[in-house]
């Protein structure tokens, strides 16, 4: 089947209603003058004005003029065959963010109808689907258009919005410059770079869903308050049922207003492991599933050791730290704090907070500025109010890290080593004003829940799709990483992670296991929470580029071998044409 490389040129076709329609007219008849009456009454009786039309009387002329017509259309049409062994390159790069899942089944309906339209002028096609995140797996690479598709039904887009310049690159790369790069997309956007096509398959949906989740302890009761969000237009109304590993709640019924958004609350189900709330159905089904763990942080011992003068101070940090219980055993302390003269040289062991502990309640108040130095610690925390008594100094070693200053003096240094971190207060906080700096408080949190992060010990959390993960673990032994959707059947999972390694949340709601030889790490509740991709108010159908460009055509196709022949055929039409039109008629 040929391929026509200008496609405007079968526009000639309209010069045959024109023909027809000159055909049609009828010629003006001559008056012939005659003295003779009786055949009068031989002709036919006819309005005065007679036809416009007459009936078409086939002749050479009008046969002529239509193959002239015809010849000419082909010809301006510019038909190409196939080429042998020609192959027709194409890179489609799918947009994974995870609004997509909605409209898989529309953008491989518009892939094969546009892929067919490629392959129509190669004699082969070759397809690379990749997603927009470069470092994923190929989602399909082949020939088969059918196999393609039932690539696209099993793919799972997990992303949030995704930028993708760098998969577009490395299509562009993959099928040179002769090839096709595809961008599938929800979301029309502007101009694409490296020659993109778009296909743009989304619409606008009514949508409802889990947005976050929050818990309290009130009363002795664990109480979860889950947000849910409107993002339609319109007001909706949807139901919502508990489940437990016991059974379901009888489902209750929830009206929200237009862009608008509602709490659920309720208390923590005693016994059970795996909660989750679920909304009435929609199209998107991600953040219709809200699943629950009771959140448990890893306790922290914490060892006191200072002088009575100190001790409301260290009472304070210890009331207000979660999951934080006194001991009195040094070898179970996670955490210690002290006092330390500034004629001291002995080394502390271990994870600790010390204090400078010195009698300067009459000494004068240090002078110059507070600077803070960038660190993970000290971020957003202001020190500027702080006033400190002058008072014998501590000497940081030259590889402790300094956090505050106050002109040259060091106000607070951080001691790391493999086994041990150490916060060094060099300035006596009881006879500052240090207690009601909330920065003081922040600080002692931070360091302490940096503590908390290297334990090794099991916690159970309620974390996002896809959220990184940071899990202390002990070396030299892989981890094993468990998933299950939130009906409890599992979730395919690639191996178990390296050792050393953190994994990530699953990209789908469900339940999770992180377990490191026969020692549970952790045990997590994941829900989605993206809203940017809940909301699909931008989501639009279109198709920006041409699909098949002239210079694809003729990269695949050779020209009509017969030109020559209809050239010759069109003069003779002309000719035939002109020859019998011009011939006198010959009277009766």
């Amino acid at each position: 089947m040929p391929v026509f490389g200008n496609p405007l040129g079968l526009l000639a076709l309209l010069g045959i209603p024109v023909v027809l329609a000159i055909h049609f007219l009828q010629r003006k008849a001559k008056e012939l003058p005659i003295s003779t009456l009786f055949l009068l009454e031989h002709t036919r009786r006819e309005a005065i004005s007679g036809r416009r039309l007459e009936r078409l009387i086939p002749s050479i002329p009008l046969w002529m003029q239509l193959l002239t017509i015809l010849i000419l259309a082909w010809f301006l049409s510019e038909p190409r065959y196939q080429r042998a062994g020609s192959v027709q390159r194409i890179a489609i790069v799918m947009d994974s963010s995870a609004s997509m899942e909605v409209f898989k089944m529309e953008a491989a309906h518009r892939l094969e109808v546009m892929i067919s339209k490629l392959q129509a002028s190669a004699s082969e096609v070759e397809i690379i689907a990749l997603e927009a995140v470069p470092e994923r797996p190929r989602i399909f690479a082949g020939s088969s258009i059918e196999e393609l598709k039932k690539s696209l039904m099993t793919w799972q887009p997990q992303d949030g919005p995704v930028d993708a310049t760098q998969s577009l690159r490395l299509a562009r790369s993959l099928v040179s410059q002769a090839g096709t790069v595809i961008h599938v997309t929800d979301t029309p956007t502007g101009p694409l770079p490296f020659d993109a096509l778009q296909i743009s398959v989304g619409e606008v949906i009514e949508n409802v869903g889990f947005t976050g989740v929050s818990f309290a302890n009130e009363e002795g009761r664990l109480i979860w308050r889950a947000l849910v969000r409107n993002y339609s237009p319109n007001e909706v109304e949807r139901s919502w049922t508990v489940h437990t590993d016991e059974g379901h709640s009888t489902p209750r019924p929830i009206r929200i207003a237009p862009h608008a958004m509602m709490t659920l609350q309720g208390a923590f189900p005693d016994n059970s492991e795996h909660v989750r709330l679920s909304l009435s159905g929609d199209r998107f089904s991600m953040d219709d599933v809200m699943p629950l763990v009771a959140p448990i942080n890893k306790p922290m011992a914490i060892l006191d050791t200072v002088s009575p003068a100190y001790k409301q101070l260290s009472s304070k940090l210890v009331d207000t730290l979660e999951s934080a219980q006194m001991t009195s055993d040094p070898s179970a302390a996670d955490l210690m704090i002290a006092c330390i003269s500034p004629t001291s040289t002995s080394e502390q062991p271990g994870n600790t907070v010390l204090f400078l502990q010195s009698d300067s309640r009459g000494s004068e108040w240090l002078k110059g500025a507070i600077v803070a130095e960038k660190h993970s610690l000290m971020t957003g925390l202001n020190w500027q109010s702080l006033l400190a008594r002058e008072s014998k100094s501590l000497t940081p070693s030259e590889s402790d890290t300094i956090l505050l200053w106050q002109d040259k003096r060091p106000l607070i240094f951080l001691r790391e080593s493999a086994n041990k971190r150490q916060l060094w207060f060099n300035f006596d906080p009881i006879s500052s004003n240090a207690e009601k700096q909330p920065a003081f408080i922040l600080l002692l949190h931070r360091f302490a829940e940096s503590i908390r992060e290297t334990k090794i010990a099991p916690v159970s959390m309620n974390l996002e799709t896809g959220q990184a993960l940071s899990i202390a673990q002990a070396p030299g032994i892989s981890l094993v990483v468990k998933s299950v959707d939130p009906t409890g059947a599992p979730i395919p999972m690639t191996g178990g992670n390296p050792s050393g390694s953190n994994p990530k949340a699953q990209s789908r709601p469900g339940f999770m296991t992180v377990t490191q030889g026969d020692q549970l790490l952790l045990k997590a509740a994941v829900h989605f929470g993206d809203s940017r991709e809940s909301d699909f108010s931008n989501c639009a159908s279109a198709q920006t580029g041409a699909a098949l460009s002239k210079a694809s055509i003729e990269r695949h196709t050779r020209p009509d071998p017969l030109w020559r022949i209809w050239v010759l055929m069109l003069i003779a039409a002309l000719l035939i044409s002109w020859s019998f039109a011009s011939k006198p008629s010959i009277p009766a």
